[in-house]
């Protein structure tokens, strides 16, 4: 594996979308927390309010907020990329993710050569609600664009891979899948509700689920999913967001507010997740999430849609209770045929849990990462020309 060309601690740009506590963000975390001294950080979000995944980073690791760094918000004309290029250039990798960080993307791929500009590396997870169906075709071009001269495409699915090469045309030597992994021996632990909000009552039984309060994960679907179950099962929602309202309002419409919990986030889901029964998603679109391998490393069988990589991710005994998207009566039936069999839960938990530990733990990933971001700061930003490297055709 490369090592590092110098002794000091390498200096590393993060330009995040969103730095909430999702599944990205908190794999950047996970990263940033495990180089530690290797590497000083400075992190910039485009939006500058959304940061609770900093709550999860170590306190030895080196990280710095600058509040004077360009926006990422607003029209990509020359004058405002040439700003957020110029903010770029004292550092000896940049790591961009997502959408919302694409302008910085674009501000680098016009700019590199001129200002002699470190490498970029880009990393996409997925799309928010308004690219959950369909993908818009003025963002596609603008991202085969600014994609130009990233060192590497970053991508967790099968599914973004394919879109990477087939959609936005990158060059398949510029793109590498790296799956998301987890620390499994940490989840598979008993759990320690300690001070957790919400108490298990003798007799109850948990659908869970760890998801950002946002349309995209369609959590009201979930709550209309779970109505169905009898009385003794309570919906559990660890996260924080923007739909809380909505989501309370589909428990009271179905009558159930009295067994749907949404306690927030937790800084340790690790220690309650084996609380749940069942593990459920609801999301019109995922790609690899993080979530679901945390829930199978507990232990637990996984109701979800068929979106994203999630049939390949879980074990095959799992497969058959993945879901049809966007359809509430496909999920409860899925789910209802779950908490009647608890031998079936029980089957369906361990197969996950050996899938977890064999396919998805953090230490494989972590290692590609570091290995990645090395040999990126190693190689110059001019080894291929645009033009090559652009392959608009098509």
């Amino acid at each position: 594996m490369a090592e590092p060309a110098k002794s000091k601690p390498a200096r590393i740009l993060h330009v995040h979308s969103t730095f909430a506590a999702g599944g990205k963000e908190l794999r950047a975390v996970k990263l940033m927390n495990a180089f530690g001294p290797e590497m000083e950080h400075t992190l910039v979000s485009s939006m500058p309010d959304e940061m609770a995944a900093r709550e999860h980073l170590a306190r030895s690791v080196k990280v710095q907020f600058p509040a004077d760094f360009p926006s990422l918000t607003g029209l990509p004309t020359p004058g405002r990329l040439v700003t957020i290029a110029k903010a770029m250039r004292d550092y000896d990798l940049i790591l961009t993710y997502n959408w919302g960080a694409m302008d910085a993307v674009m501000a680098h791929t016009v700019f590199a050569e001129a200002l002699g500009l470190p490498p970029l590396i880009h990393h996409e997870d997925g799309f928010n609600a308004d690219e959950s169906g369909e993908l818009k075709s003025k963002r596609n071009w603008y991202r085969r664009i600014a994609l130009g001269r990233t060192h590497k495409l970053v991508v967790p699915s099968r599914v973004l891979e394919r879109i990477a090469t087939g959609v936005w045309k990158r060059p398949p030597e510029f793109v590498q899948r790296i799956p998301n992994g987890i620390d499994t021996k940490a989840f598979s632990k008993k759990p320690k509700p300690g001070s957790f909000r919400v108490v298990k009552r003798k007799g109850e039984r948990w659908v869970g689920t760890l998801a950002g309060l946002r349309p995209v994960k369609q959590l009201d679907l979930l709550v209309r999913a779970c109505a169905m179950l009898p009385e003794n099962w309570h919906l559990v929602i660890l996260g924080e967001g923007p739909e809380r309202d909505e989501i309370r309002a589909a428990a009271e419409a179905h009558e159930t507010s009295h067994r749907v919990h949404l306690p927030g986030a937790h800084n340790d889901p690790a220690s309650i997740i084996g609380l749940f029964d069942i593990f459920a998603l609801s999301s019109k679109s995922e790609q690899f999430p993080l979530s679901v391998v945390e829930a199978m490393a507990a232990g637990l069988p996984v109701v979800a849609p068929d979106v994203g990589d999630i049939r390949d991710i879980v074990a095959q005994l799992n497969r058959p209770f993945i879901a049809v998207p966007d359809d509430a009566s496909a999920l409860a039936a899925q789910l209802v045929a779950l908490a009647e069999d608890e031998g079936l839960r029980s089957e369906l938990g361990a197969a996950n849990r050996e899938r977890a530990r064999a396919q998805f733990d953090e230490k494989q990933m972590i290692e590609t990462y570091r290995e990645l971001y090395w040999d990126a700061m190693q190689t110059p930003v001019q080894s291929l020309p645009l033009h090559r490297r652009l392959n608009l055709g098509g």
